[in-house]
């Protein structure tokens, strides 16, 4: 990643003088960099909620029914690594980036 500006002389075919332009490599660095950002923040946040409501409404159907524990442990579960799934895939698009 480059951290500075850096200044190349070209000549200008069309007016025939030497003309400064700068380098905007940092601003492409900087994009990326909060482009993965983004993409981690909102690829764990998201799929964290999701996981925290199937968990709390697992647990209050559990909660009203008692025997029904055993038949909502596994759909819980797979709801569960579904939504965590998501997350994985953001890390891996953050890694890509």
């Amino acid at each position: 990643m480059c951290l500075t500006f850096t200044d190349v002389k070209r000549q200008n075919p069309r007016r025939g003088k030497r003309e400064t332009q700068r380098n905007t490599n940092m601003e492409l660095d900087v994009a990326a960099v909060f482009a993965k950002a983004f993409a981690i923040a909102v690829g764990g946040a998201f799929p964290a909620l999701a996981i925290g409501k199937i968990a709390a409404k697992a647990m209050e159907s559990i909660g009203r029914n008692p025997e029904s524990g055993d038949k909502l442990f596994v759909p819980m579960l797979l709801g569960m690594a579904f939504a965590e799934a998501i997350a994985i895939y953001a890390l891996v698009i953050t890694f890509i980036l």
